[in-house]
C-alpha cells in the first residue's frame, strides 16, 4: 500500500483502477529546413486546423459543462490569432532554418517559462493553456493522433503527468472517476473544469505519481488531496464507507438547494455565489444562490488591445442582473496589477507586483479606466440592485478618495440627465491592515467581504501557488480566523454587514465556524451552494458559538481542521 499527497482539486471520492494517460510529445530533434516557406505553409494550415477543433471544443463544452468553462477554448483561439505569437514562430523558422515543429515547441517553451515565472497564481496556471495551444499545432503537424479521455468504455481512475483543459473538457464523468497529476494546481484550468464536471480530482502530486502503472487499484479523495493505492479491505471499507455518506449528503443537499439556509433556531444566513461571467449568473441561480457576493470584472478588460467602453460594461451588468432575476449583485471593480500586464495600461515593471499597483491603488492612479467603470455601475443600479465594491483597500485615505470620486461621477452623469442610483459602497478586506483597523474602516463603509484567500496569503508570507509553501499557505490557520473574527466584531459594532468571498466560504468544515462567528453573507463557487446551505442548516447559532474559541486556540491549521472534523462528525453521527 501506498499513499501519495497531493492538492484538493475537487471534492470527492473515486474508487477505482488507474489508468496512465500520456500526451507527451516524441522527442523533437532541432531539424534545420532550407525551404522556410514551406514550413510557414504548413504553420499555417496547422493553425487553421486547430482553430476550427478549438471552436468545436469550445461549442460542445458550452453545451455541456457551460459557456464559463468553455472560454478557455475562446482564449486558446485567440492565442492563435495573436500576431505576436504566430510571427514569433514565424521568424524562428526564418531566422533559424528550422521545421515549424521545432519552432513551435521553442517559442511555446519560452512563452511558458515567461508566464511560470508571474506571480499571480491565475498567471501561472496559464502555462498550461500555452502547452496545450503548442501541443496541438505540434501533433497536427506530425499527424499524431492520442486516444482521448471521451473515448474509455469503463470506469477508470486517470493517473498523468499534468492534463491540459482540451483533455479535462472531453472527460466523460461516468467513465472518469477521478483524476491525480503530478504536476498542477487549484487555479488551473483542468482542475476548474473537474470541479465544474463534479469529477474528484488530485493535484501536484509528485514525481511518484508516475511510478503508478495502469490497473493498480486506486482511492482518491479529492478533498483532502489524498490518494492511497494497492489499499487493504480495511482502508477499502472505510474508504467505501466515506464515499457513501458523502455521495448521499451530495444527493440531499441538490434536493433542498432552493430552500433557505436557516440554522435550528431560526437565523437565516445568506448563501450567494462567486461570478465572472453571464452563465455564472445563471448557474448561481440554477444552484440556489440568493445573489451575487463577488462578480470578477477582470472579464471585461483581460484579452483585449482597449478598454471596454462605458457602454459595454454597463450592457454586461444589466444582461447579469437580469439572469439574477432581480436578486442582489454586487460589483467588484477592476482588480489588476503589474502582474497582469494589459496593452491599453503603462505600468512599470515591479519586482513583486503583489505588493505593488494593484487593484484599488491602481484604479486611484488610472482614473481613465476607473471612472467609465463607476459610470456603468451607477446607471445600471438606477433600475438593478447592485453594489460596488473595491478591492486591494490597505487604508481610510483609498476609502475617502473613491468615494469622492463615486460621488463627482454620480453628480456628472446626473447633469448629463442619466439616471444613476445609491450604490452601497463596500471594500474587500485581504490585507491585514484592513482587518487591524477594520473598526476605523467600518465607519467610512457600507459592508466588508473579505478576500480568504489573499489575506492568507499577505497574513503567512505564503504564495498559495507556490507548491514548496503549501502547508503554510492554510486559510484554517488561527492567526487568519483571528483577523476574521475581529473583522467581523468591528463591522458589526459599527452596525455593518460582513461577507466572505474567498475560498473558505465554500468549504464544509469552516460553515459551523464562520456561523458561530456571525458571519451575515457566504458567498462562493455555484456547485458549493447547496452542500453549504446543508451544512447551516444542521447548527443552532449557540451551537456553532460554542466551537470558535476553541478553534482560534488551536495551535496551526492542521489542529483547527481536525477539531473542526470531529465536531462536525459529532454532529452528523447525533440522532434527528
Amino acid at each position: 500500500m501506498k499513499t501519495y499527497q497531493g492538492i484538493g482539486a475537487s471534492a470527492g471520492y473515486a474508487i477505482g483502477s488507474a489508468f496512465f494517460y500520456s500526451t507527451a510529445l516524441p522527442v523533437i530533434e532541432r531539424k534545420q529546413s532550407n525551404f522556410p516557406q514551406g514550413e510557414i505553409a504548413r504553420l499555417t494550415k496547422s493553425v487553421e486546423e486547430v482553430d476550427h477543433n478549438l471552436q468545436q471544443l469550445e461549442i460542445t463544452t458550452a453545451a455541456k459543462i457551460g459557456e464559463a468553462e468553455a472560454e478557455v477554448f475562446g482564449a486558446h483561439r485567440m492565442f492563435l490569432s495573436d500576431p505576436s505569437f504566430i510571427t514569433e514562430i514565424q521568424n524562428a523558422i526564418k531566422t533559424n532554418s528550422i521545421t515549424a515543429e521545432c519552432a513551435v515547441l521553442e517559442v511555446g517553451n519560452n512563452l511558458k517559462a515567461a508566464f511560470e515565472a508571474m506571480e499571480d497564481d491565475y498567471f501561472r496556471a496559464r502555462a498550461a493553456d500555452i502547452v496545450d495551444v503548442s501541443t496541438q499545432i505540434i501533433r497536427n503537424l506530425l499527424g499524431i493522433n492520442i486516444t482521448g479521455l471521451d473515448s474509455f468504455t469503463s470506469p477508470v481512475v486517470v493517473v498523468a503527468d499534468e492534463l491540459n483543459p482540451s483533455d479535462t473538457a472531453r472527460m466523460e464523468p461516468q467513465n472518469i472517476l477521478g483524476f491525480i497529476t503530478r504536476k498542477g494546481g487549484k487555479a488551473s484550468h483542468a482542475a476548474i473544469l473537474a470541479r465544474s464536471l463534479g469529477i474528484p480530482a488530485v493535484v501536484g502530486a509528485g514525481d511518484d505519481v508516475l511510478l503508478i502503472t495502469t490497473d493498480t487499484p486506486l482511492l482518491l479523495d479529492g478533498a483532502e488531496g489524498c490518494v492511497i493505492a494497492d489499499a487493504d479491505e480495511t482502508i477499502v471499507a472505510e474508504f467505501l464507507a466515506k464515499k457513501r455518506k458523502f455521495d448521499q449528503a451530495m444527493e440531499a443537499s441538490k434536493t433542498t438547494a432552493h430552500q433557505p439556509a436557516i440554522t435550528l433556531d431560526g437565523v437565516r444566513v445568506e448563501i450567494v455565489g462567486n461570478i465572472g461571467s453571464n452563465s455564472d449568473a445563471e448557474r448561481v441561480i440554477e444552484y440556489g444562490g440568493e445573489g451575487v457576493g463577488l462578480l470578477r470584472t477582470e472579464f471585461l478588460f483581460l484579452d483585449r488591445k482597449t478598454p471596454p467602453t462605458e457602454a459595454e460594461q454597463l450592457a454586461v451588468y444589466q444582461q447579469i442582473s437580469n439572469s439574477l432575476l432581480g436578486k442582489p449583485l454586487i460589483i467588484r471593480t477592476l482588480d489588476i496589477g503589474g502582474d497582469k500586464p494589459l496593452p491599453y495600461i503603462n505600468l512599470p515593471l515591479e519586482d513583486n507586483p503583489f505588493l505593488g499597483v494593484r487593484g484599488l491603488r491602481l484604479c486611484l492612479q488610472q482614473q481613465d479606466i476607473f471612472i467609465p467603470q463607476l459610470r456603468a455601475i451607477l446607471q445600471a443600479s438606477a433600475t438593478c440592485d447592485v453594489k460596488i465594491m473595491f478591492p486591494m483597500v490597505t487604508t481610510l485615505g483609498e476609502i475617502l478618495q473613491a468615494r469622492q470620486i463615486v460621488r463627482q461621477t454620480s453628480e456628472q452623469l446626473t447633469a448629463e440627465g442619466k439616471a444613476v442610483g445609491s450604490p452601497s459602497l463596500g471594500i474587500m478586506v485581504e490585507v491585514p491592515a484592513a482587518a487591524v483597523a477594520s473598526d476605523l474602516l467600518a465607519r467610512e463603509v457600507d459592508f466588508f467581504s473579505i478576500g480568504t484567500n489573499d489575506l492568507t496569503q499577505y497574513t503567512l508570507a505564503a504564495d498559495r501557488g507556490n507548491p514548496g509553501v503549501q502547508h503554510i499557505a492554510d486559510h484554517f490557520h488561527p492567526a487568519v480566523l483571528r483577523l476574521i473574527q475581529l473583522t467581523i466584531n468591528n463591522a458589526h459594532r459599527h452596525g455593518k454587514g460582513v461577507g466572505i468571498c474567498g475560498e473558505l466560504a465554500g468549504e464544509l468544515l469552516a460553515a459551523p465556524l464562520l456561523l458561530g462567528m456571525h458571519l451575515d453573507e457566504f458567498s462562493m463557487g455555484s456547485m458549493a451552494i447547496p452542500a453549504i446551505k446543508n451544512e447551516i442548516r444542521q447548527w443552532s447559532v449557540p451551537q456553532a458559538e460554542a466551537i470558535v474559541e476553541q478553534a482560534l486556540n488551536q495551535p496551526d491549521a492542521e489542529s483547527v481542521r481536525a477539531f473542526l472534523a470531529s465536531h462536525i462528525k459529532t454532529k452528523q453521527d447525533q440522532p434527528r
